[in-house]
């Protein structure tokens, strides 16, 4: 495994002292029995801590509401594909036969927990400073683009919702399929009064984001 210790030197500046952990970071459970599901426990802590206290630094006046609208949008499994993308994790990870010809290397939800996983195998090998020089550099960009603090399109339609007068938004999970490690979730959300849209998503929280979003593209 010359490669990954190549990889994690060049890409994260670090030198790899126990390789296992990050053989194991980019091992799915349909390769091994000792997959990255542990670490992506661990590393989904690290990045929590991580931005959160980025955010407390880089926005000292900013109310706890904004900063949790920031802090969710950086910390999001779509955010965490788009670095593993950028990072090339794709192409490293370990994958059962049947899961690789399915593509799942492609899936936002392994990406996105590989690369949880990769800062947990960072965190314990080389401690907090090294994780969070990591996640800095790697996450700056998506910082620096929130020139004000996002608004979650469930939040919107909820507040669109109470000022027109409406009833809240209700969600109703319609529906999942596909395969077991990259499952599809079929949301509809209705508005009394304004309408209902349905959308599709990895997670029933992306699913449901999405049909909030289709909605007020109809009702905005």
């Amino acid at each position: 495994m010359a490669d990954l210790v190549a990889f994690i030197r060049q890409r994260f500046g670090h030198e790899v002292r126990q390789q296992a952990l990050f053989t194991r970071a980019l091992t799915h459970g349909s390769a091994a029995r000792e997959s990255y599901e542990r670490l992506e426990f661990l590393g989904d802590r690290v990045l929590g801590l991580v931005v959160a206290g980025w955010l407390f630094e880089r926005f000292p006046d900013e109310p706890e509401g904004k900063m949790s609208r920031r802090y969710n949008v950086l910390v999001a499994r779509e955010t965490c594909a788009e670095v593993g993308r950028e990072w090339g994790v794709p192409k490293l990870i370990r994958l059962g036969k049947q899961a690789r010809e399915d593509h799942a290397q492609l899936s936002d939800n392994v990406v996105g927990d590989v690369v949880e996983a990769l800062l947990g195998a960072l965190y314990l090998d080389g401690g907090l400073d090294v994780a969070e020089k990591v996640i800095r550099q790697s996450w700056a960009a998506y910082l620096d683009h929130q020139k004000k603090a996002p608004q979650h399109p469930k939040s919107l339609l909820q507040e669109v919702s109470a000022a027109r007068g409406l009833k809240p938004p209700v969600y109703e999970l319609l529906g999942q399929f596909g395969l077991h490690h990259a499952p599809t979730f079929r949301v509809k959300v209705s508005v009394g009064g304004a309408g209902a849209a349905e959308a599709e998503g990895a997670s029933k929280q992306e699913a449901e984001t999405a049909a909030a979003t289709a909605l007020l593209e109809m009702i905005c």
